[in-house]
């Protein structure tokens, strides 16, 4: 047989291996369809959304609300002075209007959304006025600590880092273990099962001791992100957080066959939630009809109790609701991951 026909027989070998692999065609694509159809959802090409505004009560700035409802390009909402700038900080309202002489507007600089909608917001006042500049306004740059989209954004990265190597450091390193076949090996010896799939999770919470202390202090370093609340909260988070998604990671592992296969399940758990889960935007951008179910995702409820201790400084029990959700995740993970699996 002459190289060349070799070279053919054996590409052609590799794709009927390939394509009799559910696992690969699904990630190929399936997996990519559904990632657009996600993120088309959330940047949706469809008209201009208004930006959103929230309108301090009490001081004044009520008197601009029917001058800005005017304008199709501004939607408002009356909030009280604390609730209008925490809704700014995690993203959903992109400017604060405050009462007095002259008006002030809030808003982050280092957001787009906040330099467009102090533009749409001080034009609709000029406008509704009648004059070339009849309102008075002062403007505010946001950039005070905890205030910032920074601030915001590092939870956000610690709770998607601990999805993403408990997926990848338990679930692929499981199924490379069954691949090469030591998985094998060890059913000849007197472990149990739960003992293995447990040593899998205490070696993954090992690594917390560096991996979010090193995030903690690189965010403080060089960007001054300052834990408000309580570290030891901050670590019990870390830690549920971990052995969820080290549950997720055995989930994943207990019936893939090959690392592509397990790959293309990591990846089909991790990236929705990337998309869904308010990593690097608020998941308010989502339909309403949907947050429910954003809400119950286990990175979600991860990333709001972060970011309720992180940047609230609030106490734990102020993040019960997201901590149940937490570990109803990992009890129902565990328990399937004892269940299915195999060694082979």
């Amino acid at each position: 047989m002459s190289r060349r026909a070799a070279i053919r027989e054996l590409t052609l070998t590799r794709l009927r291996v390939m394509l009799r692999e559910p696992e690969v065609i699904f990630w190929v694509f399936a997996f990519p369809v559904l990632l657009a159809l996600g993120l088309g959802i959330a940047f949706r090409d469809a008209p201009p959304e208004p930006v959103r505004v929230a309108v301090v009560a009490e001081t004044g700035a009520e008197a601009y609300v029917a001058r800005l409802e005017a304008s199709a390009e501004v939607s408002t909402t009356g909030m009280a002075a604390d609730a209008a700038m925490d809704a700014l900080r995690r993203g959903e309202v992109a400017l604060v209007l405050d009462g007095g002489d002259p008006v002030l507007l809030r808003y982050d600089p280092t957001r787009p959304e906040g330099r467009t909608a102090r533009a749409v917001v001080d034009a609709a006042l000029q406008e509704a006025a009648g004059a070339p500049r009849p309102v008075d306004v002062r403007v505010d740059e946001v950039r005070q600590r905890g205030d910032r989209y920074i601030d915001w954004l590092i939870p956000g990265l610690i709770g998607f880092n601990l999805l993403s190597t408990g997926l990848w450091a338990i679930g692929f390193y499981i199924v490379q273990m069954r691949q090469n076949r030591q998985l094998k090996r060890l059913v000849a010896t007197p472990m149990r099962r739960s003992d293995f799939l447990l040593s899998q999770i205490l070696a993954r919470l090992a690594f917390l001791l560096l991996e979010v202390p090193l995030i903690v202090a690189f965010a403080w370093l060089v960007f001054d992100v300052r834990v408000e609340g309580s570290l030891a909260a901050v670590g019990l988070i870390t830690v549920l957080g971990a052995t969820c998604f080290s549950g997720l990671g055995l989930l994943a592992a207990t019936r893939a066959r090959t690392t592509e296969g397990v790959s293309g399940i990591i990846n089909v758990i991790m990236m929705p939630m990337l998309v869904l889960s308010g990593v690097f935007f608020s998941a308010s951008r989502f339909p309403d009809a949907v947050q429910p179910l954003i809400r119950i995702l286990p990175l979600t409820a991860v990333n709001d109790a972060l970011r309720t201790v992180y940047n609230d400084g609030l106490p734990l029990l102020a993040a019960g609701g997201e901590l149940l959700i937490v570990v109803a995740w990992t009890a129902v993970c565990f328990l399937l991951a004892l269940r299915w699996f195999r060694w082979q």
